[in-house]
């Protein structure tokens, strides 16, 4: 990570997709805590002329691309979800590009002095090149039928597909032995905050006694 960042409290936030880590966030963001999505950034990058685009194009071909140029999200999801080898390499492309706009866009947040900042990645154990790099980590958890649940109505993927994402992630009760601060996303969005606030809280506490 960029050595400007080394003296910046860093955490990260995760959790299984459909766990609710973007509300989480936005309850952090209320806070004036900084996040860095690297979601948006990954959708950013994908984008038509998007930095990835180059790479996709030379490994998938362009059928893997929509007419205005971006990836082609559904299609590409059926694709490398169905063949391993193939989502290894999509990642190949995307995750050095996703780091890297992730630390310009935290030196950018840390000029406003926060008292930390978060990096929001959905992919934080299955990925190279994240670990180490963070004072702490937050999992934001709920149960996988409510994982599966909150996919279907978002997302409208068949229920096929939902388990072999949930199937390509780290298993729950190994990112629950990985955190540091558990937020539980299995009742309403106002226990969510509740929690979010007691975290922030005891984040601040912790950097206090360091």
């Amino acid at each position: 990570m960029n050595p400007n960042l080394d003296a910046t409290i860093k955490l990260a936030l995760t959790g299984g997709i459909g766990s609710g880590k973007s509300v989480a966030a936005s309850a952090f963001e209320e806070l004036g805590i900084p996040v860095i999505d690297s979601d948006a950034i990954a959708h950013q990058i994908t984008a038509p002329q998007g930095a990835a685009i180059p790479g996709i194009t030379a490994v998938f071909g362009s059928e893997y691309l929509t007419p205005e140029g971006a990836l082609d999200r559904p299609k590409m999801r059926t694709f490398v979800f169905n063949d391993p080898p193939s989502l290894k390499k999509l990642e190949a492309i995307t995750h050095p590009l996703i780091r890297e706009l992730s630390e310009d866009a935290a030196l950018q947040a840390i000029k406003k002095n926060p008292p930390y900042i978060i990096f929001m990645i959905p992919l934080l154990f299955e990925s190279n090149g994240w670990q180490g790099r963070f004072n702490k980590t937050i999992v934001v958890d709920c149960s996988v039928d409510l994982q599966i649940k909150r996919v279907s109505l978002r997302n409208q993927l068949p229920l096929e597909m939902i388990e072999k994402i949930i199937a390509t992630q780290t298993p729950r009760a190994m990112r629950l032995d990985f955190a540091d601060f558990v937020i539980e996303n299995n009742d309403t969005l106002e226990k969510l905050r509740e929690q979010v606030i007691n975290t922030h809280l005891k984040i601040l506490k912790n950097i206090e006694l360091s």
